[in-house]
């Protein structure tokens, strides 16, 4: 069995930043790729940034450039680092990741979320 825990979210003023962590667990040999998604109240669900089992990365407009993704596979961990956070940026923040498991197998698996809120 494998999951997803994304951590992170807080409630920030515009301009501030987050970084937001995605930590698979269980029978995980690697997370082969990874993307992260957000979805507020009333809108449908947005894939934001991808990162691929090469490590090529791509980025939605609505976040490039204050956006970043990023892997570290010894700790099995996909982080999103977000900057010049934007109230439209307010949402649930979800991780989902394509991940190798040790029953030589590959699991898609979704985390349950984390918020993020951007207010003055």
């Amino acid at each position: 069995q494998v999951q997803l825990v994304e951590s992170g979210g807080d409630s920030v003023q515009p301009g501030g930043s987050l970084t937001l962590s995605c930590v698979a667990s269980g029978d995980v040999v690697a997370i082969k790729s990874a993307e992260w998604y957000r979805q507020a109240p009333g809108k449908e669900r947005e894939l934001l940034a991808t990162i691929d089992v090469r490590s090529n990365i791509r980025y939605d407009d609505a976040v490039k450039g204050r956006f970043f993704i990023s892997r570290d596979s010894m700790k099995k961990t996909v982080y999103l680092q977000m900057n010049s956070l934007k109230p439209e940026d307010t949402a649930v923040y979800l991780c989902h990741a394509q991940i190798e498991t040790t029953q030589f197998s590959t699991s898609d698996v979704w985390g349950q979320g984390t918020q993020v809120a951007v207010s003055s």
